[in-house]
C-alpha cells in the first residue's frame, strides 16, 4: 500500500471521534477555558452579524447576514444550556467517589 494512502487512512481514523449525546457532568479547567473562548467567539460573531445586517441596504444580503447571526445566537444559547448545571456539587460527588 502506498505511504500516502496509509497516512490518509490514519488521519481519517484520528478525525472520527464518537459524538457525545450529552455533556459531561464535570468539566476540566482546560474544557472550561475552551468553552469560555467559544462563548466569546459566538457572542462576537452574533454582534457583528447584527451590526452589519443593520448597515446593509440589500435585503437579500441583510437576510443572509441576519440568518448567520441567528445561527451564532443558537450556538451561544446551546452552549449556555449545556453549562447550566451545578459543577461544584458534581465535583464533590467525584471527590467522594475517590475516597
Amino acid at each position: 500500500m502506498p505511504q500516502n494512502q496509509t497516512q490518509n487512512q490514519t488521519q481519517d481514523q484520528q478525525q472520527q471521534q464518537p459524538v457525545m449525546q450529552q455533556p459531561p457532568q464535570v468539566i476540566t479547567t482546560k474544557d472550561y477555558l475552551y468553552l469560555k473562548d467559544q462563548l466569546s467567539w459566538e457572542l462576537i460573531a452574533m454582534k457583528k452579524c447584527r451590526h452589519f445586517a443593520a448597515e446593509c441596504m440589500d435585503t437579500e444580503i441583510r437576510d443572509a447576514i441576519d440568518k448567520a447571526g441567528q445561527m451564532h445566537q443558537r450556538h451561544y444559547e446551546l452552549l449556555l444550556k449545556h453549562l447550566q448545571n451545578n459543577n461544584t456539587a458534581e465535583m464533590q460527588k467525584v471527590q467522594q467517589l475517590q475516597q
